[in-house]
């Protein structure tokens, strides 16, 4: 069961608990809106842009802790959302400015969150709560101003649904199919949760893009004869895509050169014969390193997911192209024979670094040169 009950909040200042289901509480005082939610807690250690990770749509389902202890110091505007809404269930920080600075602001956090309902505490002790799940591995929670009974709080939490076996790109996705750009290549975006930045990145790479639904079938992708297929990242676990994963064979069977990231990377191995498994407390944040195996180079990258493709599933079929030198897991790979690329982690660094926004040309070169071979064939 997922619980989430708000109503907009009149000010920070209420007391409030995060409650986990192992048992463990926190104290602090409450902000945004008021109520009760649950979901994952998770860390994510980015120094800015929580506004960006708030509305990008792969935290679904869960609970964000910033492990950077001043939030909200800045502010909100209208132009830094990823996504129409905040689709993360709730916030822990451990202090929130009460006064935000900056000449794009405007509204304040707290504002912001009253206006989206979501449920947040501050006066936390970030530290406790990253190390907890370090140790522990991320787990169920719940934030309440309203249920402060420490025992049936927890009981909230231990009853809210697990991530393993979530699928919730139906509530991230586009409900109709949408144009963008105006570029020279056409390329069809499956939408699981796409983030703004990374579609604008795409058209700025002279790309014209038709962003579909999840759940839309090969058939009609292939039948807009698009130049190339772009698999989008999301939130949940990628093997309770079961729908989204049986339309994938005919997509690769196309030919069409394909690039995913994230969920996106992680459903397309799993259409390719690979497993996917859950990491104990996964990657988020904007400073995971992560090696290009065909240049040596190392990019500082930024990534946002707890399930990972499981390297000793790789078919011989595919070429590990990226590890991520914190725990040498996947993070990308390439078709040997096919055009096709894929990546864990989220290229166009919407809060975080831009190392890895050479991809997003890499994968228009890819169009060219399929597009290419395609009309040597039917003029020769």
């Amino acid at each position: 069961m997922s619980y989430s009950q708000s109503r907009p909040g009149h000010g920070p200042g209420s007391p409030c608990l995060l409650a986990l289901e192992d048992g463990r509480v926190f104290e602090g005082i409450g902000f945004g809106a008021t109520g009760t939610c649950t979901g994952e807690l998770v860390f994510n250690t980015s120094l800015t842009g929580y506004q960006e990770v708030l509305t990008d749509p792969s935290y679904a389902g869960q609970v964000i802790t910033m492990t950077y202890p001043e939030i909200g110091n800045y502010g909100v505007n209208s132009e830094d959302m990823e996504s129409k809404r905040v689709f993360a269930r709730g916030m822990v920080v451990r202090h929130l400015s009460r006064r935000h600075s900056s000449w794009r602001a405007e509204k304040s956090l707290h504002q912001f969150l009253c206006e989206q309902q979501v449920v947040a505490i501050s006066d936390v002790d970030t530290r406790a709560v990253t190390r907890h799940i370090r140790d522990k591995g991320a787990m169920r929670c719940a934030i309440s101003t309203e249920i402060l009974d420490h025992a049936e709080l927890v009981k909230v939490a231990q009853a809210a649904a697990e991530m393993s076996g979530a699928d919730f790109t139906e509530e991230v996705s586009t409900r109709e199919k949408f144009e963008m750009g105006k570029g020279d290549y056409h390329v069809a975006v499956m939408d699981f949760g796409a983030k703004q930045n990374i579609l604008n990145c795409l058209v700025n790479e002279n790309m014209r893009l038709t962003v579909y639904p999840a759940r839309t079938k090969a058939a009609e992708i292939l039948a807009s004869k698009p130049d190339g297929i772009f698999l989008s990242n999301g939130p949940g676990d990628p093997a309770a895509c079961k729908d989204i994963i049986a339309e994938l064979p005919q997509l690769i069977k196309s030919g069409l050169p394909i690039f995913g990231i994230c969920l996106g990377h992680q459903l397309l191995s799993i259409a390719l014969g690979a497993k996917t498994f859950k990491l104990k407390f996964g990657h988020r944040g904007g400073n995971q390193p992560v090696k290009d195996l065909s240049t040596s180079k190392i990019e500082i990258t930024s990534q946002n997911h707890g399930f990972a493709v499981d390297a000793g599933s790789l078919p011989d079929t595919l070429e590990l192209t990226h590890i991520n030198l914190n725990d040498n897991s996947v993070e990308g790979y390439k078709h040997k024979t096919l055009p096709i690329i894929c990546v864990q982690y989220h290229p166009e660094a919407s809060p975080g670094p831009h190392d890895s926004a050479y991809l997003f040309g890499r994968f228009r070169q890819l169009i060219e040169s399929s597009k290419n071979v395609r009309e040597t064939s039917c003029t020769g």
